[in-house]
């Protein structure tokens, strides 16, 4: 492949894989679809190729379309919640950066899940990437109007489940680590003054390690859960040998637990108007803790 091409699908490639992951909510299946499109890439008449960034993102958008669809089936039989797996971020700047930092986060990642991959694949190259729905309907093959409809039906759907407020970044840190602090010594009272009264805990162990299989709610509940979680002995790893680190995880400040030499858990929280944790998000299925394992952080912009 000629020098040239190479570097058009380099100059692209975090796009693709950041349209990729939005759509699977997996760094392992978004990687994979920019494979494929660097495939599919390879093998094209680039010479009738105008704008290769609109052809690649056609490309790894029908990759996850279709890829989506049986991964969709094998997640109808997961054991316990399923979380989207979590990723090492960069702080994006600019002014679109808090809309695509929010685009990102564990809570949104949940709700496109609950997505056709139409709405899905629809409402991220739109509403996250602002390609034109003329654009959309020519990359996935539809109709501008059904393209419309499906954008429509994902929005309000997204807005209903995901209400948006304007959470400061430093705000959030503070809370996350008085959290990790309230967590670790078993402080009940500072929990409950940080927990919305009908917080959500979804904790993800996928059948592997031993976790929640059902959310738990209720501001009392959550507190009592994670005060016993920082006394209890956890995959063989005491609680005075775990380390945990705060760091940027699907670009906000998150948690990530280690111990015995590996990574055990990653912990997000999501913040209501008023500044309280509102749904928690534990990630502990040791597959889905891979891409914070290898360290590689990610520019999650829009270009």
């Amino acid at each position: 492949m000629p020098d040239a091409d190479q570097k058009a699908f380099d100059e692209h490639r975090n796009l693709l894989f950041s349209v990729a992951y939005r759509i699977f909510g997996t760094a392992t299946d978004a990687e994979d679809a920019v494979q494929d499109a660097w495939l599919k890439w390879s093998a094209a008449d680039r010479s009738q190729v105008s704008d290769p960034k609109a052809y690649l993102a056609r490309i790894v958008s029908n990759v996850a379309m279709d890829r989506l669809r049986s991964v969709g089936k094998q997640r109808e039989t997961y054991v316990g919640p399923w979380l989207p797996e979590p990723i090492l971020t960069t702080t994006i700047e600019g002014a679109d950066a808090a809309a695509s930092a929010e685009s990102v986060s564990m809570a949104m990642l949940v709700v496109l899940e609950s997505l056709s991959p139409l709405e899905r694949a629809v409402f991220v190259l739109n509403e996250v990437f602002a390609f034109s729905f003329v654009e959309i309907a020519s990359a996935l093959g539809r109709s501008e109007a059904a393209v419309r409809q499906a954008a429509h039906r994902a929005r309000g759907h997204v807005q209903a489940r995901r209400p948006r407020f304007a959470t400061d970044r430093a705000q959030h840190r503070h809370v996350t680590e008085r959290f990790f602090a309230a967590a670790a010594g078993g402080d009940i009272n500072t929990l409950m003054e940080l927990l919305s009264p009908d917080v959500t805990l979804w904790t993800d162990g996928g059948g592997k390690v031993r976790q929640a299989l059902r959310p738990v709610t209720g501001a009392e509940k959550v507190a009592a859960w994670f005060a016993g979680v920082g006394r209890r002995r956890y995959e063989g790893v005491d609680p005075s040998d775990m380390r945990a680190e705060v760091v940027e995880l699907n670009g906000a400040e998150g948690l990530v637990f280690s111990g015995a030499g590996r990574v055990i858990a990653t912990v997000t929280i999501a913040l209501d108007a008023d500044g309280r944790i509102v749904a928690i998000h534990n990630v502990a299925n040791p597959d889905k803790l891979r891409a914070v394992t290898d360290g590689r952080i990610r520019r999650m912009g829009t270009d």
